[in-house]
């Protein structure tokens, strides 16, 4: 015999649950019969239910971010953008560009070596035009292929260039880009890149001239001065030169490849009026806590302070001014760059890249048409940062997480040596938009969300240094703007569509970190 059990009045309009009994007279599994509750009391339904985000620390992994992911499939993103249209674009031009280089050459090894180089890269077009999944990275004897296989095989097996998260998808194209040459014999360093890099550089000359002939002498103390003086003079500086720092960026070569020389000179217009004009659209502008911040500093000599680099050629060099007033004011004491080991993002600095800039302002001739005095000019300021790096008061450094797919939230747990070294810095550096992208796990978290919030455990963590993000905004990712920073974000939204790609804004940002605290590692 059944068991009985409560069944609403039928009459009765209150919400109801159906549940379930399995049980018969025999005991035995038998025909489910519905049971209806009535919920009269209970609060009422809501079916605008918001998700909770972040996720807690223990849910969130690189399938799984603290916001939702942004991924190729998404054509109100940059991501769709950029995985259909700018990557295929960008890998034709690099093909063409080691064409070029097999045209120049002569020894038949050489040629058939490269020839390979090409045939993997037109593999490589193929996956990404025909959206295929992410296979394992080849042993090409670089540092990372267990850090990318080992992120692959916990979270992407069996996705593809468009359903993957757009940060992974766009880095793991760049690495495999690198495979193409790291397997061969004789073009393991070749970077397809590099012609366009030195190109920019070469046609910013009037940037390039502009900071040369301001910055070429050392900083003279004058006389009668008082240190009230003195200190604004150098907070006025540290922040005129912390903009050119940022707005340095606008010549991501990922973004402007096509761009005309004149397009390139008014984006680096390094004078005072444009700077003013530029300032307001630092929606998130924490420079003057960087300002205090950084000035107590030299109450103990100077402090570490760490650029995480983004762009090769005049970015850099405006890395390099902005650096040296630092070494030079006595705000810093040392200063460590941190590169990429192999050609990532078009545009980002490597090794060669910091070699060629520093001997091209001392030895090269790329400005035919400059006096004789910003020649000067130039290779005076190239000579004084080569001392700096003689002397290990500057220092360049490559570890083989900045190029993973892995974020900055991991950044602790999967390379804790270089969590640990930055640790150590007194001020960490962020340049640009990819960095932002990985500091902020690169998901669609409001625009209001701090900072500090949006970063991790790069706040969080024991040991986590201070962070500041110097960012002009070329992707769809933006926090940090406040708790206006919804409405502020939906109205440029509807005034100004595309306002997150176009590199006409910025943000500042800057997290105190908790450096105080010992790091420890599970």
């Amino acid at each position: 015999m059944a068991h009985d059990y409560f069944v609403a009045n039928p009459n009765d309009t209150s919400v109801a649950i159906v549940a379930t009994t399995t049980r018969t007279h025999t005991g035995r599994s038998g025909a489910p019969q519905k049971i209806a509750l009535t919920l009269a009391n209970l609060p009422k339904r809501r079916d605008n239910v918001g998700a909770t985000w972040p996720r807690t620390p223990s849910k969130i992994d690189p399938q799984n971010p603290p916001w939702p992911a942004f991924r190729g499939y998404h054509e109100y993103s940059f991501a769709h953008a950029t995985m259909g249209h700018r990557l295929p674009t960008i890998l034709g031009k690099a093909i063409d560009d080691v064409i070029r280089t097999l045209n120049e050459r002569s020894s038949e090894e050489e040629i058939i070596d490269l020839v390979e180089c090409i045939e993997r890269m037109e593999g490589l077009m193929t996956d990404l035009s025909g959206n295929a999944n992410l296979r394992y990275i080849v042993d090409d004897g670089e540092a990372d292929v267990a850090l990318w296989n080992k992120e692959i095989a916990k979270y992407f097996q069996g996705k593809t260039f468009m359903n993957a998260p757009w940060l992974v998808a766009e880095a793991y194209k760049y690495r495999r880009l690198r495979e193409c040459f790291a397997v061969s014999k004789y073009w393991k360093e070749y970077d397809v890149f590099f012609r366009q890099k030195c190109d920019t550089f070469s046609r910013s000359q009037d940037a390039v001239f502009e900071l040369s002939t301001r910055f070429a002498e050392p900083f003279q103390k004058s006389p009668g001065v008082t240190e009230e003086t003195k200190l604004e003079r150098e907070r006025l500086m540290f922040t005129e030169l912390a903009q050119i720092c940022l707005w340095g960026n606008s010549t991501d070569l990922s973004l402007l490849i096509d761009m005309t020389e004149e397009q390139i000179k008014k984006l680096q217009a390094t004078g005072g009026e444009q700077l003013a004009r530029t300032e307001k659209n630092i929606l998130d502008n924490n420079l003057p806590q960087l300002w205090e911040t950084v000035k107590g500093f030299k109450d103990r000599g100077g402090g570490r302070i760490d650029f995480v680099l983004d762009n090769a050629g005049f970015e850099l060099y405006c890395d390099f001014v902005y650096a040296d007033f630092l070494i030079q004011s006595g705000l810093a004491r040392e200063i460590r760059f941190h590169g990429k080991k192999y050609p990532w993002f078009v545009s980002d600095v490597t090794r060669k890249d910091w070699n060629w800039l520093l001997n091209a302002m001392v030895y090269g001739h790329l400005f035919h048409t400059a006096s004789d005095q910003e020649l000067r000019s130039l290779k005076k300021l190239g000579l004084r940062w080569k001392e700096y790096e003689k002397g290990g008061i500057w220092v360049y450094e490559q570890h083989p997480f900045w190029c993973t797919g892995f974020t900055y939230w991991d950044l602790h747990s999967e390379a804790p040596d270089l969590f640990l070294h930055l640790s150590k810095s007194d001020l960490v550096i962020f340049k640009g938009d990819l960095n932002h992208r990985k500091l902020t796990y690169d998901c669609q978290a409001p625009a209001s969300t701090p900072f500090h919030v949006a970063i991790g455990p790069m706040a969080s963590a024991a040991g986590a240094p201070r962070v500041c993000s110097l960012r002009t905004i070329k992707s769809d990712v933006v926090v940090g703007l406040g708790d206006k920073g919804d409405e502020i974000a939906e109205k440029l939204d509807k005034e100004e569509s595309g306002w997150k790609i176009s590199g006409k804004y910025a943000v500042v940002s800057f997290s105190e970190g908790r450096p105080g605290e010992k790091v420890r590692f599970a």
